[in-house]
């Protein structure tokens, strides 16, 4: 199964946290948390439509004015999500700045940030450029099973973690993947092309048989009369879990969060030799990261956000992770 979409660190691991997910076959992005992202090139920026933020410590968002350079003058909107208080931290990173000649701007350039409770409540603002960034149209709104955004081919859902403030930790879930066999479009004298996304799209979004769409040249077929030459399996699964302390509620959250997953995307601050700074710290070993994905059950796990203490020594933390993962076997609690 291939995914849709392709994530990665923006980062090497002992650097800021920022995931960046490209989706293949459209021009868009997702970014998880906001951590320094000059890595990335602007034209990879301006595809970012959705961005989610654990927490506001500065090494998860002190990109923003970044982000923000490199998007402004541009026609588009970028949808934010963050913890309590994210509200209040966009208008102030935007009130940083004076705006004073932005109404000249030809284009408008607007962000609109959700920031997130634990009872699953959720307030929501915009700020647009045009208006000098005021924080306008604010709305309450109600989260269903904490899903985020709801897009036709993918969702994204969230979870708390206990960082000593709360952060969010997210799951990236592809609905469907819908495989189309070559042979039987072939024998419908239909050839391959990029039509079929406009197919597949059709497909996700659940449209009836009869709905029409553009094949090849213009043609328009029915869903219908493609359907024998699909076939749907469940979706890639993506976990991004980052700045939590190894408790029991931090730990059932996250497996719940994380079952079984394509990729776990995991934080790995400490050896467990340093589990009581880690402790003190409110932020996982490499040990208790493994046990977790094994709890969780992912397929593959892939850590990050090591202590700068480790550099050169990347691969002890990878395989503490990789043995508590593979092994099955708890960290000692008592370490």
């Amino acid at each position: 199964m291939r995914p849709a979409f392709h994530p990665y660190l923006v980062n090497d691991p002992f650097g800021d946290p920022a995931l960046f997910v490209d989706f293949l076959f459209e021009r868009s992005a997702l970014l998880f948390d906001l951590g320094d992202i000059h890595a990335l090139p602007p034209r990879k920026l301006l595809r970012v439509s959705d961005i989610f933020v654990s927490h506001c410590h500065m090494d998860h968002f002190m990109g923003f004015d970044w982000f923000l350079r490199i998007c402004l003058g541009r026609e588009r909107n970028v949808r934010l999500y963050g913890p309590p208080g994210f509200l209040d931290q966009v208008q102030a990173k935007l009130s940083a700045y004076t705006w004073n000649l932005v109404h000249r701007y030809d284009n408008d350039f607007s962000i609109t940030a959700t920031e997130l409770a634990e009872d699953g409540a959720a307030r929501q603002a915009v700020f647009r450029v045009r208006h000098a960034f005021r924080r306008e149209a604010e709305a309450q709104l109600s989260l269903n099973d904490w899903i985020l955004l709801d897009a036709p081919g993918f969702r994204v859902r969230c979870t708390f973690l206990d960082h000593h403030t709360p952060c969010l930790a997210f799951v990236l879930e592809e609905k469907q993947h819908v495989n189309v066999w070559k042979n039987c479009l072939a024998e419908r004298g239909l050839p391959v092309g990029p039509w079929l996304q406009g197919l597949k799209r059709a497909v996700l979004e659940g449209r009836a048989p009869d709905s029409q769409i553009a094949g090849p040249e213009g043609r328009l077929i029915t869903l219908g009369e493609l359907m024998p030459c699909l076939r749907l399996t469940p979706g890639f699964k993506l976990a991004y879990v980052t700045d939590a302390v190894y408790h029991e509620r931090n730990a059932k959250r996250i497996e719940a969060l994380a079952r079984d997953a394509d990729k776990l995307f995991i934080e790995a601050v400490f050896a467990q030799e340093l589990a009581a700074r880690a402790r003190d710290r409110y932020h996982l070993t490499a040990a208790q990261a493994g046990w977790l994905a094994h709890q969780a059950g992912v397929k593959s796990v892939v850590p990050f956000h090591h202590s700068p203490i480790y550099q050169g020594q990347e691969a002890l933390l990878q395989a503490e992770l990789e043995a508590h993962f593979r092994s099955g076997i708890p960290p000692q609690q008592d370490a």
